[in-house]
Parts: structure tokens; sequence; C-alpha cells
């Protein structure tokens, strides 16, 4: 069998004497959509930092591709939280995206044709082909958390890590932009965490609880009461969850 993309096994973490997880254990499958929910202070964010190299686990073991973190990371892209910039700083939405390039790029900060043609294939895969040359403080939420997700995939990544990417958006927005991840994930791997359940839709099917141990979660169709209420709600059809059962087991989507 192919090699998993994410294996966690009997990881324990924690800050100082707080515990933030648990005896996680966790397989991502390639082409997997993976969708993380749970409270804050759960550790959400913990678990991809854990995936990305940037903390290690205090017991059990992480591996990404089947090697260590920190070997790998030229495959994975991250999309953090939120992204603070100056609105005076006069950076392009080009300009910005050609800083996922960065360290790829020959030497003295030079970009290559490959690099530029990279960055608006990017583009035009997030929808704004046509805004290269626009400030990035011009553009409206969703249109800049477009940005920052093409910055990511013009690393060229097989895993995509998004933390919260509309936690700042309105729910129109926040349609558009899963609309969006549910496109890209027909080549990307994708684990998201969100600090709600208005993601769960068509597109993802497996959901990991993370409230210091993950707990996995399959959803259902929602009868035509339930449903028609919480699309007039989100804006969107959804799915209920079920808690039912610790996850030990493979991610899968569809």
């Amino acid at each position: 069998m192919p090699e998993p993309v994410a294996q966690l096994s009997g990881v324990y973490f924690g800050y100082d004497d707080t515990p933030v997880l648990e005896d996680v254990n966790v397989s991502v499958e390639a082409g997997s959509f993976v969708g993380v929910v749970g409270p804050n202070g759960g550790g959400k964010t913990t678990l991809l930092k854990l995936m990305l190299g940037l903390l290690t686990p205090m017991r059990g073991e992480v591996r990404m591709f089947g090697r260590p973190p920190v070997e790998v990371r030229h495959r994975i892209a991250y999309v953090s939280q939120s992204s603070n910039h100056d609105s005076r700083f006069p950076a392009t939405v080009l300009d910005v995206v050609l800083m996922g390039r960065l360290g790829k790029a020959l030497a003295l900060g030079h970009y290559s044709r490959r690099d530029r043609e990279l960055a608006r294939q990017a583009l035009s895969s997030v929808g704004l082909e046509g805004l290269t040359g626009q400030r990035l403080s011009e553009l409206s939420g969703g249109q800049q958390q477009r940005v920052l997700i093409a910055r990511a995939l013009v690393t060229e990544p097989d895993l995509l890590l998004l933390d919260e990417p509309t936690a700042s958006l309105d729910v129109l927005a926040e349609t558009d932009l899963y609309d969006l991840l549910e496109d890209l994930n027909r080549e990307h791997t994708i684990i998201l965490v969100t600090h709600d359940v208005s993601f769960v839709s068509h597109c993802v099917r497996t959901v990991l609880c993370v409230n210091r141990r993950v707990v996995r979660h399959h959803t259902s169709d929602l009868g035509e009461v339930d449903g028609a209420l919480l699309k007039a709600m989100y804006g969107s059809d959804m799915r209920l969850v079920r808690h039912d059962e610790t996850y030990d087991g493979e991610c899968t989507h569809g």
C-alpha cells in the first residue's frame, strides 16, 4: 500500500506541565480531504505544527510521507490562521504569491521565468488571474485569503494544511472558499482546521475532532427540516456529525 501522507502514532504533547494532545493515532491517505474541528485550546493548531515539524512530540512518532517532517517540508504548504500585513506596504498580488518561491528563486532574490509562470498559474487556480498588479490591501477578505492559498500552491506541495482560513470571512466568502478547496482537492491532499461546523459540506466525509484526544466522526445526511434550517443559518447544505468512535484508522474521502 502507498505510504500515508501523515501518520501519527501514540503521540503525546504538552506545554510545560499542561497536556495538549494525548495518545493521538492518525493516518491520512493521499487524496483525502480531512476536516479538523474542536474547542479552542483543544490542540488543533498543535496537531498541524507537529505535522510541520515545528514541534516535536514528547512521546510517540510523527511521519509525513514516511519520513520525519523536517525532511519533507518542501512537500507541505501551510496557510496560517491569520496574516497581518501593513496596508501601507505597496505589495502587489503577484509580489505576495512570489514570496512562496523564496528559497527556490535564483541568487540575490531574482525570480526566474518559471517562478513567475508558477505564480500566475497559482493565481489562475484560485480565480485571481486578473489581479496580479493590484495591491493586496485593496482586495476583499476572501480575495486576500485566496492570494495566501496561491502563495502556498506556488511551492508545488503535495499536502495543504490550512488553519481556520475562513475565520474572518462572511458566509458567502466562506462558501466560495470551500468550493475552491474542493476543486484543489482533485490534485492535493488537504487537512483543514475550522472554528465551526459550517465546512461540513459535500466535500468532506470524515471529520477529526481534536480535544486532547482525536475522535473520528462520520457525516450523515440531514432530514429535510433540519437541512433547510441549517441551510438558512449557514447558506449551504450541511450534514450532521455523529460522535461515536475514537479515531485509529485511515481517513477517507468520497
